[in-house]
Formats: C-alpha cells, sequence, structure tokens
C-alpha cells in the first residue's frame, strides 16, 4: 500500500513528512584554543579521525573547503591524536594536518573542556567512537554547544540513546543524526515514484562489497550486528518516511530463500552470530508494506550499491539507484587519483554536504523544528529500537 506519510509528499523529501515518535617524531604542541568571531554557523568536529580516513575529519575538510556556506569550523576536538595516539605514524599525519590546519584559524584541542564557550549559535559535530557519544553529547550540550549533529547509530542501545534525547530536550537542544540515505536522490526519487501509484510497494536493496571469506573479521568488527550497522540507515528511512516503529509494526515477513544466519570465528577466535544477507517485509497497523533486502556480499569485490524498486503486482515500476552510471564514473576516477581516501567518502560527499549546510543553515536561523529530510535523535531511538526488536526475530526465523 502507499505509506500514509507519502500523501502530501513534495518535491524533496518536505518536513511534513518527517515521522516524529543525531617511529617519527612527535608532533610539535598544540596550544590552547582561541576562537576567532563568525557570522556563519560555528562548528566544533568532535573526533576527526586520520586524514583521508576518518568520518569527523572529512566533514572538516568540506567546511574548510566551502562546500558548507552556513558553516564555519572553529575547532577540532580530537583526544586521541592529540594525546595517547600523538607518537603512532597516524598521529604524525594528523600532526601534519593540525599544523596546516591551524594556520587557517582552526583550534585544535584534546577536549571539549579546553574549547572557549560560543559567542552564538554553535554546533558539534560529533564523530567519535559510538560508545563514546553519550558522554561527548552531554559534554558537548554543557559546553553550550545550541545544537548537535551526531553520527549514526548515535549510541551503542536505545536505552542509552533515549537518556541522550531527554537530556538534550531537557536542554532544549535540537539533536540531528548523519543519515545520509534520508536526503539521498535515490531514495527522495522513488518515493515520488510510490507516491503516483496507489497500491504501489517499494523495496529497498542495500548491498556491500565483501567477499565470503571476509565474513569472520566484518562480523566481529560490526559485532553489534548487521541490523545496528549495515541495516541501520534502511530502518531511519522506514522511520522516516513509513512511519514503522516497534509500535506500528503489525507483521514481519521473512524471505528465507534469500536471507542467511550464519555463526563464524572471528580473527580474535570468538565465536559471532549474525546476518550474511537478510531480507524481509514489514506490514504496519495501517496495512502499509515495505521491503528490506541487505547483503553484506551484493557486490562482492565491487564498491557496494543501494537501490529502491518501486513495484505493483508483481511489475516493476522505477527503479532508483546510487551510485548511478555516472556518479560511478566520478567516484572511479576520483579514487583512482586519490587511492588513500576512503571511497564511500566520494560516493557521498554531496549527501554529506546537503545534512551539514541544512543543519547549519537551520541552526544559524535560529528556526524551530527539523530541517527538510534530516533525520532527528527521535528518528535514531525508533530506528534502533526496530533493529533491536528484529534482530532475535529474524535469528530465530532463519534456525
Amino acid at each position: 500500500m502507499r505509506p500514509p506519510l507519502l500523501l502530501p509528499l513534495l518535491a524533496l523529501c518536505d518536513a511534513s513528512l518527517l515521522h516524529t515518535p543525531g617511529t617519527l617524531a612527535p608532533p610539535r604542541a598544540i596550544p590552547r584554543c582561541s576562537l576567532r568571531a563568525s557570522s556563519k554557523c560555528d562548528v566544533v568536529v568532535v573526533g576527526a579521525g586520520v586524514p583521508k580516513r576518518g568520518m569527523g575529519w572529512y566533514h572538516a575538510k568540506q567546511i574548510l573547503d566551502g562546500d558548507t556556506p552556513s558553516a564555519a569550523l572553529s575547532a577540532v576536538v580530537e583526544p586521541w591524536f592529540l594525546g595517547p595516539g600523538a607518537d603512532s605514524p597516524p598521529g604524525a599525519t594528523f600532526a601534519t594536518w593540525a599544523e596546516e590546519t591551524r594556520k587557517r584559524g582552526v583550534a585544535f584541542c584534546k577536549s571539549i573542556g579546553e574549547v572557549p564557550p560560543p559567542e552564538g549559535a554553535r554546533m558539534a559535530l560529533i564523530s567519535g567512537r559510538t560508545a563514546d557519544n553519550p558522554r561527548l553529547l552531554r559534554e558537548v550540550i554543557e559546553a553550550g554547544c545550541t545544537a548537535v549533529y551526531l553520527e549514526k547509530p548515535g549510541a551503542p542501545t536505545v536505552a542509552e540513546l533515549e537518556e541522550m534525547r531527554a537530556f538534550a530536550a531537557k536542554r532544549n537542544v535540537p539533536v540531528f543524526m548523519g543519515y545520509n540515505k534520508n536526503v539521498t536522490p535515490y531514495v527522495i526519487k522513488a518515493l515520488e515514484e510510490a507516491k503516483k501509484v496507489a497500491g504501489s510497494t517499494t523495496t529497498y536493496v542495500h548491498n556491500n562489497a565483501y567477499n565470503e571469506d571476509e565474513l569472520p573479521e566484518c562480523f566481529e568488527r560490526n559485532a553489534e550486528g548487521m541490523l545496528k550497522n549495515m541495516a541501520i540507515h534502511e530502518l531511519a528511512i522506514l522511520a522516516t518516511y513509513w512511519g514503522v516503529t516497534t509500535d506500528t509494526i503489525a507483521s514481519v515477513e521473512v524471505d528465507k530463500d534469500f536471507s542467511r544466519c550464519l555463526t563464524l570465528t572471528g580473527p580474535s577466535g570468538k565465536e559471532f552470530t549474525d546476518f550474511s544477507r537478510v531480507g524481509f517485509t514489514i506490514t504496519t497497523k495501517e496495512g502499509t508494506s515495505v521491503t528490506l533486502k541487505i547483503d553484506r556480499c551484493g557486490d562482492a569485490g565491487g564498491s557496494g550499491n543501494s537501490m529502491a524498486i518501486v513495484s505493483k503486482d508483481g511489475k516493476e515500476i522505477a527503479t532508483t539507484v546510487t551510485p548511478d552510471e555516472e556518479l560511478t564514473e566520478k567516484t572511479a576516477a576520483q579514487a583512482k587519483a586519490d587511492p588513500e581516501m576512503m571511497p564511500y567518502f566520494f560516493l557521498q560527499h554531496d549527501d554529506y554536504i546537503t545534512l551539514k549546510e541544512r543543519t547549519a543553515k537551520h541552526v544559524l536561523e535560529g528556526k524551530p523544528g527539523t530541517p527538510e529530510g534530516i533525520a532527528t535523535i527521535d528518528i535514531a531511538v525508533e530506528a534502533l529500537k526496530v533493529a533491536e526488536y528484529l534482530t532475535p526475530l529474524l535469528t530465530e526465523a532463519l534456525q
């Protein structure tokens, strides 16, 4: 059935659609932070990571490159590479970038406590380890940040994410989540197509590029499980645009022919049980049905892809995909030119700009509510709840 939330769909994921219920020489010593004033939304990146590898670093790079005109980077908080990890080879790489970037007026700090209070609107962009996020969110809010951009999934568990939401709400600080697929063109186009055809259904396909022999390491490194990791992007789409929450699910039909649940021994020697691929259809109490097909090895040896298939009565109406042919050629050239860069940075480059620009502009203008298409911490809570609900249900069905 057509999702009720799509009925008023506008051209580009209108905000009204959001379902409300995120041995080298040691580096030169870096002095205490000093910030420059800015007429733009002041952004502090918390958790940069290694240049060309860390998500926080790439966010900082885009702001510095002028890709997000409403944002200005004033500080980078990096506890590891400005602390215990400073003497490591990655620490030296980070120090070189820090030294160059400081010349542009950006402060580098070991902790949030070193960053001077903001003089106006400030958004903290948290891109550290998921396990550290509950503490980091509290710290940036206590330090005076007026908004938070939190990388997905936000926290290891629903309970922790709910506590974070409550703390932010008490301080009246909005928390936006870095769910980039919410604003990716292939998702928006498929929603528009689904709106046009009454009774249509949509299937979201997400293929990673692992080979079978890489799955043991994958299972261990992503021990939180596929649904909290790879599939959390699609679950956020379902919560945002299709009204799927644990309270609205009427039934879950498992595609047993497609799905595989495996127990593999990771590099540490420990066993991990997870899905190498899983497919299922969720039907809500309002009668809306949507299907997910998530496959770790769906594009084995490739670069991964995602698509949305809109169909009715078994007949395909529209298929949207990312990357499309043009983007594939573009990102292949970029990866060849800069092989040290994480490939998915090229693939999701435009999405990251959209997320930061919309949130920074929203904060700068002091608007209430949520920028169009941006997932809130409420969406993150619902997506994580659904992941925790589905994992044992699907595991049991496949045993």
